[in-house]
């Protein structure tokens, strides 16, 4: 039964040093998971700081696209006053009549600069629209030269040129500004992007953290158990061990009781004893 016992032990003791090897190996797992996630983190964090950054730009560039497009609407709309009043001169002029509005050529000119902007065009239909744009624009010139013959009308092209050159300078700067907002918003949009999927891994570490926590308490709990049952294997193993040192003890004392008896036969029989044989009948206190 001892032999069993002992074996019994050497079999708990493996277990408990697997178990808690394992348990070792994946509180380590753990520790590399929660490191990684929180790194992550703070990489989200700093996506997520750069989005917003990106935001308010982008944010503060469109208001200032839109108070510039206010005032170069208003622009266009006084110089359009003076050549409202060009076309109504030129209507009371026959040799004015044949030609086109000034206003109107003016509004396809911007029509087709809106689309230049705003549409994605091949190289050669790019090019034949400037060249329409182009030839638009020397028509309104041919017309105003011709206008500016008049005194009165002449005053009244160089205020509403001043006023188209105004607005367009403006619709330059408009321009500029767009393309800062448009490049602000594509980085707020990909410094999301970017967070979204390093979230996307720090939830996956976090996960597997978790998990490696978990099955780490599991071994942890299954070597406590298997510490315990060692414990109870050395007190049952440490008492048969006792009761079996005793029962020898006790054999070879009645051994010894046995021959000292024998011996004192002996000596009441008159035999010759020797020292060891006196010594023995002493410890046994038959002497």
């Amino acid at each position: 039964m001892l032999d069993e016992l002992i074996e019994k032990r050497k079999k708990a003791l493996s277990e408990s040093e697997q178990h808690k090897n394992r348990r070792n190996e994946l509180n380590a797992a753990a520790s590399t998971h929660a490191r990684e996630r929180n790194k992550l983190n703070g990489q989200t964090r700093e996506f997520v700081e750069e989005a917003q950054k990106n935001k308010e730009l982008r944010d503060q560039y469109n208001n200032e696209v839109q108070a510039l497009k206010e005032k170069r609407n208003e622009l266009n709309a006084k110089a359009n006053e003076y050549f409202e009043e060009i076309e109504s001169f030129k209507k009371d002029h026959s040799a004015f009549q044949k030609s086109s509005s000034i206003k109107e050529i003016q509004r396809q000119i911007e029509s087709m600069e809106f689309r230049q902007q705003t549409e994605v065009f091949s190289t050669d239909k790019e090019r034949e629209l400037i060249d329409k744009i182009k030839h638009m624009k020397a028509a309104i010139k041919e017309q105003e030269d011709e206008l500016e013959q008049n005194k009165e009308l002449k005053t009244k092209l160089q205020t509403a040129r001043d006023l188209r050159k105004e607005a367009s300078d403006i619709h330059d700067t408009v321009t500029n500004i767009a393309e800062l907002a448009q490049k602000h918003h594509d980085l707020m949009v990909e410094f999301y992007r970017k967070a979204d999927q390093s979230r996307e891994a720090a939830d996956a570490e976090h996960k597997s953290f978790v998990e490696a926590q978990e099955a780490a308490d599991e071994e942890h709990q299954a070597f406590i158990t298997c510490q315990k049952e060692l414990r109870d294997y050395d007190k049952v193993i440490s008492g048969l061990r006792n009761k079996k040192k005793k029962t020898k003890v006790t054999k070879e004392q009645r051994e010894v009781r046995q021959e000292a008896e024998r011996i004192f036969q002996l000596f009441k029989g008159g035999e010759k004893l020797t020292t060891d044989d006196i010594l023995l009948l002493q410890r046994s206190k038959l002497l």
